[in-house]
């Protein structure tokens, strides 16, 4: 990466730190010249024209006086925001402006609230953009379109008689599986409500939080899946993240009540948000699923988000109404 970092950004010719963790992207910290960045490596995909969406994306949210900060491409030598690792291996990578912040502690949902309000601010700046840009990602009730390795048949015949690496999660296979074929016929539907950009992956792991101020947010990151979709599914992604974390039922109040500041949902929205919910825990599966049919992965990586995913699928049973009243009450205290 060294060789990489001197290539196309010469001026940062520095020290190099591999971040830990994340499951689609590999980065590091580079310090030069008592500067910093964040050298960012798509592992998830080879298509330059996805990772020039988000760069045009992040460049136009610039533009916009935000309460919080979202990461901004560095040019190469060459005046573009990304090049290639080696032409043989296809991978693009990019030189972000570090942005000072903390990852938010999971046992504190203090930052909740500031959370939606920011989510909410970020939807309503994405819904004014205009972009002579077509977004590469399908939205994600296009299910069969988006993943096309895993068709209804693949599927079904791979949590009903998974691979042997998978043998020991025939049960949770089997739960997925079913869960699956419980919304794929009602995605339809969610066509006919509000469409506008979204950020697509919104979790905790994807913010920062200030350092003073825990309690508040500073940074939205990792827009790579931004795409056309439903607006409500933002939302749903970051209030599904929140169910079986500690102190779940303040996270989604607060959160609900910063969000509906900013964004008032309609009713069908609201009403739409449990298949949300479920489809964005079936996206996942279907994402690491198609790695591990195409090699990128090894099984432990699913067998892990099989787990997570069977867990979360077990709380939604339960806690998708509770969380749509806390959306109503929230809205009607702005309204």
């Amino acid at each position: 990466m060294e060789a990489v970092l001197r290539r196309h950004w010469p001026e940062w010719d520095g020290t190099l730190q591999r971040r830990t963790g994340g499951w689609n992207n590999t980065t590091y910290f580079v310090k030069s010249g008592g500067r910093s960045g964040v050298l960012r490596i798509y592992d998830t995909h080879r298509d330059r024209n996805k990772i020039e969406f988000e760069h045009a994306v992040l460049q136009e949210l610039s533009r916009h006086s935000l309460s919080f900060r979202v990461p901004m491409p560095i040019r190469t030598i060459t005046g573009e925001t990304l090049a290639q690792v080696e032409k043989d291996s296809g991978k693009y990578v990019c030189l972000f402006e570090y942005i000072e912040g903390t990852s938010p502690s999971e046992q504190d949902p203090s930052f909740a609230y500031s959370f939606g309000e920011a989510a909410g601010e970020l939807s309503a700046a994405l819904e004014t953009l205009n972009l002579d840009m077509t977004p590469v990602y399908r939205p994600y009730y296009a299910l069969q379109q988006s993943y096309p390795l895993c068709n209804r048949e693949v599927i079904q015949g791979f949590c009903l008689n998974p691979p042997e690496p998978l043998k020991d999660f025939h049960e949770e296979l089997r739960l997925i599986g079913k869960v699956y074929e419980e919304i794929i016929d009602s995605l339809h539907a969610l066509e006919e409500l509000p469409h506008q950009l979204v950020h697509g992956d919104l979790n905790a792991s994807n913010l920062l939080v200030k350092d003073s101020d825990p309690s508040q947010v500073a940074v939205l990151l990792d827009f790579e899946f931004c795409t056309l979709d439903v607006r409500v599914m933002d939302p749903a992604v970051i209030l599904s993240g929140f169910l079986g974390q500690p102190e779940e039922t303040t996270a989604v109040r607060d959160f609900c009540r910063g969000f509906s500041r900013q964004v008032r949902l309609s009713q069908s929205e609201v009403d739409a948000l449990p298949v949300l919910m479920l489809l964005r825990k079936v996206d996942v599966f279907l994402h690491f699923m198609s790695r591990f049919l195409e090699g990128t992965d090894q099984p432990h990586v699913l067998q892990e988000q099989i787990k997570q995913i069977t867990a979360d699928l077990l709380q939604l049973s339960t806690s998708s109404s509770w969380i749509q009243e806390e959306l109503v009450q929230a809205r009607t205290m702005y309204e």
